[in-house]
This record gives structure tokens, C-alpha cells and sequence, in this order.
């Protein structure tokens, strides 16, 4: 299979099931803003070295997980209305973040205050995957009722945990978060 199809030499893409759309269609933009967050999550864990702290098989693993969701939110955003979709987003999925997330801020400082992005560069881009998921969820908002609502729900709850996450990152790895009146 060849890389370039040069199908989309104008402007259009196929969704699942093959109808071809237009490169700016709403369900395009929510998919590809979720494909730039899975790309910055995993610049985020290219950051990480097993020496940083224990327990990062098991983080990355997690991270692992979320990746593959993601791909899964992206086929519910790339399936049309009416079509069945293949790789289905489950409540277990957001039932884990929500674990994870009550796991980890559970050994963080508690916040007082607003903090500023940034850290350790895996802190810093955990925090920019977070606001491109808080851009992915808008965009697939944007589509309308034909969303699945556990895809909203989980791009929610995804970027509530890259928040604590890259906190979580900052700390284990001794960066002083800065608040924002510092």
C-alpha cells in the first residue's frame, strides 16, 4: 500500500464507509485535532527516561491506552451519521481516566491557585495536549447531536487528566509549579 493516494489532491477526504467530504467538514476538524493531540502526548512521553521516577512502564502503559482511545474517538468522529462505528469508545474507558485522575492528584499538592503551563518539557506538553483536546471536544461539539455523547465525555474527562498528569510529571520530576501571580 502506497503512502500517497492523491485522492485528497482536492480538498476532499473520505470519511469511514467511504464518503468523500471536504478537508474543512466539522467531523474532519474534530478528528485531526484529536490525531494533533495524540501527537503531542506521545512528544510528551518521548520526554520521559525510566530514571525520572518509579513507575513509568506503568504510566506510559496507561498512556499507551489512551492513545489507542484516541484513535477510537477519532472513529466515532470519522464515522457518518447513521453508520455503524468499528471501534467504539466504551463508559470503561472513562471510568479508567477518572480512576487514574483521582489516583494522581491524590499524591499532588493541592492547588490554591491558577497554575501557568509548563514544567519539564513532558510537563509542558502534556499541558498543550490538554488544550488541544479542550479544542478537539469543541470541535466535535460543533458536529451536533450526531456525536456520541461518551466522545465528549471522554475528550472531558482526557484533558482533566493531562492537566493532573503533567502536574504529576512536574512534581515527580522536582519543577516548581508557577502560579499565576508569582
Amino acid at each position: 500500500m502506497k503512502i500517497y493516494t492523491k485522492s485528497g489532491d482536492k480538498g476532499t477526504t473520505s470519511l469511514v464507509y467511504g464518503s468523500r467530504v471536504s478537508k474543512k467538514d466539522q467531523r474532519v476538524e474534530a478528528y485531526g485535532t484529536c490525531d494533533e493531540a495524540n501527537s503531542m502526548i506521545g512528544l510528551g512521553l518521548s520526554y520521559l527516561k525510566a530514571e525520572y521516577f518509579d513507575g513509568k512502564e506503568k504510566f506510559e502503559g496507561f498512556f499507551h491506552k489512551i492513545q489507542t482511545a484516541l484513535f477510537h474517538v477519532g472513529a466515532e468522529l470519522a464515522t457518518p451519521s447513521g453508520k455503524e462505528v468499528k471501534w467504539k469508545l466504551e463508559d470503561s474507558d472513562i471510568k479508567e481516566l477518572e480512576e487514574q485522575i483521582d489516583f494522581l492528584d491524590g499524591t499532588l499538592t493541592p492547588l490554591k491557585n491558577f497554575i501557568l503551563p509548563g514544567g519539564h518539557p513532558a510537563g509542558a506538553a502534556l499541558h498543550t495536549a490538554r488544550t488541544i483536546v479542550r479544542r478537539a471536544e469543541r470541535e466535535a461539539v460543533g458536529i451536533g447531536e450526531d456525536v456520541n455523547p461518551l466522545v465528549l465525555s471522554y475528550l472531558n474527562r482526557l484533558s482533566d487528566f493531562l492537566f493532573v498528569a503533567a502536574r504529576y510529571i512536574n512534581q515527580q520530576l522536582g519543577e516548581e509549579e508557577k502560579n499565576l501571580h508569582q
